[in-house]
């Protein structure tokens, strides 16, 4: 979130009446290369500049803009898509079992939802984009001839490195990233002393950035760590200054200022909230709702939680041992179940990505 063998180029030629195009996306700023984008994996993605998609390579630790097309200007639509995964191993040639959704992505101005995906499972699954429609229409970005841009995490874990598992770190090197005037904001694991690393990459690219190095106090283990990654987060100002809310396995959601991310640097950032440990921090997105700011956050095991951030500026920082659920509330919300990405559609509605006994489902709600 993988090598692209002979084969899978081929089963992509095969579909090439199908595929994405790309139009004008060699104008975009920043975007110095054409030919071949070679993703060794697709894993978090964010829109950028209008024309161009961010696509963070894991197995490559590295970072690519794409260029994409800007599209035209369309009204919010509903989207309701069954079977996701079933549709889009059709197209690949495979079954949905070989499918992996990493991420999802809202084109701001086009309403279409980009998709990285693997095809495969481990270091040599297929790096996949694709584009679907809220009429449903599904179609691969193709990446053999695209603008683009590409700067490499000089400081990732080597592909050698395990966790206490023996989990790849390589796999960790980017959780997460968003795109907020001019910057990439890159969560994941680095090979420095305080492996745990936030980036803040300008585009257009201009080299390697070391990351700042993130210290924060996880009140489940009663301990300030400095090793887990941050799982996801999204900029959010408090007190009209520019932060980060991260949200961490287990799962402390942290406040970090922008302003104290210096490359090179460390930074210790605030745990506003502990939400229940045993669970994975999915995805999260912030909105606003009758002039109140809130957090939507999706869980492997705790379901989708909407978090209150009224008095967030205010909330003490958690610095003790912390048996559940402290710090900010929050309520689950029971009618999302199964929620595994999701993203903005406006201002009004959430896309959710939600898996199902009979497979993936990409539908649209009303944000709660």
């Amino acid at each position: 979130m993988l090598r692209v063998s002979t084969i899978a180029t081929a089963v992509l030629m095969s579909v090439s009446l199908s595929v994405a195009t790309v139009r004008g996306a060699e104008k975009v700023q920043g975007l110095d290369k054409q030919g071949k984008a070679d993703l060794k994996s697709a894993g978090p993605i964010a829109f950028g500049p209008p024309g161009v998609l961010f696509v963070g390579d894991s197995q490559g630790a590295s970072l690519f803009a794409i260029g994409v097309d800007p599209g035209t200007p369309a009204k919010p639509a509903p989207f309701k898509v069954e079977g996701l995964d079933a549709k889009l191993a059709g197209l690949l040639g495979t079954k949905a079992a070989d499918i992996l959704i990493n991420d999802v992505a809202v084109q701001p101005v086009t309403g279409i939802a980009y998709i990285s995906a693997s095809r495969g499972r481990g270091p040599d699954a297929q790096a996949v984009l694709a584009t679907v429609t809220a009429a449903g229409k599904l179609d691969l970005v193709n990446l053999d001839n695209v603008a683009y841009a590409q700067v490499t995490l000089a400081n990732a874990p080597t592909p050698e490195q395990k966790d206490g598992r023996g989990n790849s770190l390589r796999q960790d090197s980017i959780t997460d990233l968003h795109f907020v005037e001019g910057r990439v904001f890159v969560a994941g694991l680095s090979n420095e002393g305080f492996p745990s690393t936030l980036r803040a990459i300008e585009f257009p690219f201009s080299g390697p950035n070391p990351g700042t190095g993130v210290e924060i106090y996880h009140g489940a283990h009663g301990a300030f760590e400095t090793k887990a990654p941050v799982r996801t987060f999204v900029p959010f100002n408090i007190g009209g200054e520019p932060h980060i809310l991260a949200a961490y396995q287990c799962t402390p959601l942290v406040t970090i200022p922008v302003a104290q991310l210096q490359a090179g640097g460390k930074v210790k950032g605030r745990t506003v909230a502990e939400l229940g440990n045993r669970n994975r921090p999915l995805d999260i997105i912030a909105y606003e709702k009758e002039g109140r700011a809130f957090l939507l956050l999706a869980n492997s095991a705790r379901g989708v939680m909407k978090i209150t951030t009224d008095n967030i500026d205010k909330q003490e920082g958690i610095e003790q041992r912390v048996a559940d659920k402290a710090g900010l509330p929050y309520e689950t919300i029971a009618d999302l179940k199964g929620v595994e990405h999701l993203d903005k559609v406006g201002n009004e509605f959430a896309l959710l990505l939600v898996r199902t006994p009979a497979g993936l489902n990409l539908e649209t709600v009303p944000l709660p």
